[in-house]
């Protein structure tokens, strides 16, 4: 197994990169967020994950061992292959959908293109409990910000104002502030912009 590879980057586009490591150019695929996080520099260094089948053998790099992780758990749902899974890392960071499946935010999985209903529920069914036991998750650890905002949310659709009005404002709490309000006080502060 090719766990990563370092070389001098030779060709760059959105979708692939040629990395020629001591003379043996390599073919890797990539996301749209590898590609733009990709640095200038000639040597690079991709984490890699090598898919086998019976008629290719298909190389695909990620700039961190988060988004190969995130991929590769993808890969174990039913109905997900590679080229969804690289979509889905193309569309969202691996924080954004480990964040949207560990938070069960379907529709935020949904939105991405190709991905239906009940794959996107699939999705969140399946990989929960192993999204939150990932280790690699040192850019972006999942906020107790993102737990609380949902059980708030339930707090104030229960007493009849529509999610979506909710949402906005508690989203707007969150970027306002650099401090993490316990639930009950996140409440409080919605009810004052909502009233």
């Amino acid at each position: 197994m090719i766990t990563h590879l370092q070389g001098k980057l030779v060709e760059k586009k959105p979708t692939y990169v040629v990395i020629d490591c001591q003379g043996v150019g390599y073919f890797v695929n990539i996301s749209l967020n590898t590609y733009s996080a990709l640095p200038e520099e000639e040597t690079i260094k991709l984490y890699t994950y090598l898919q086998i089948k019976e008629d290719a053998h298909t190389l695909y790099g990620f700039i961190s061992k988060a988004e190969r992780e995130v991929f590769v758990l993808l890969l174990s749902v039913s109905g997900v292959g590679a080229n969804t899974a690289r979509t889905m890392l193309s569309a969202l960071t691996a924080t954004q959908i480990r964040s949207a499946i560990i938070n069960s935010e379907v529709a935020i999985i949904q939105a991405v293109k190709g991905i239906g209903t009940k794959t996107s529920q699939r999705i969140v069914l399946d990989l929960k409990d192993k999204m939150m036991k990932l280790q690699d998750f040192v850019d972006e650890p999942i906020s107790i910000m993102s737990s609380h905002k949902e059980e708030a949310l339930a707090a104030l659709e229960v007493l009849g104002f529509v999610r979506k009005q909710a949402e906005k404002i508690i989203d707007k709490i969150i970027k306002t502030t650099s401090t993490e309000f316990p639930v009950e006080e996140l409440i409080k502060q919605a009810l004052k912009m909502m009233t």
